[in-house]
């Protein structure tokens, strides 16, 4: 997947901005984690910014490259990424321009992907 070219910068500081108000045990599993700069890096690279990138582009692909897209996304997340990653989809705070207008169907299939995805 061809990544957005969207500032890392602004997607850690929205993700550092969610863990302030996830609840216990969340907060304190995913704040250890994020303080380890490769697990950071490896979340914002392999998680955060395809997650991004689908939102961006995903209202102007056909449906069956946004199909493609979202298949090829094979990472796998822990129940903790899932509640740091759902506002994203979900229109909280960072991405919310651009999230207007991309489909229902589309932002559905992006919360069954997180949901589905989970780690065993």
């Amino acid at each position: 997947m061809k990544l957005f070219s969207f500032p890392v910068f602004a997607v850690e500081k929205a993700i550092a901005k969610r863990m302030l108000s996830l609840p216990s045990p969340h907060k304190e599993w995913f704040a250890q984690r994020w303080a380890q700069k490769p697990y950071r890096k490896s979340f914002v690279e392999n998680k955060a910014m395809p997650l991004v990138t689908l939102i961006a582009k995903g209202k102007s692909w056909d449906a069956d490259t946004f199909a493609t897209e979202l298949a090829a996304w094979d990472a796998l997340f822990h129940p903790t990424e899932v509640e740091v990653l759902r506002p994203m989809i979900e229109g909280d705070g960072l991405l919310q321009l651009m999230q207007k207008n991309i489909p229902a169907e589309r932002v559905q299939a992006l919360l069954n992907h997180l949901d589905t995805r989970r780690q065993p």
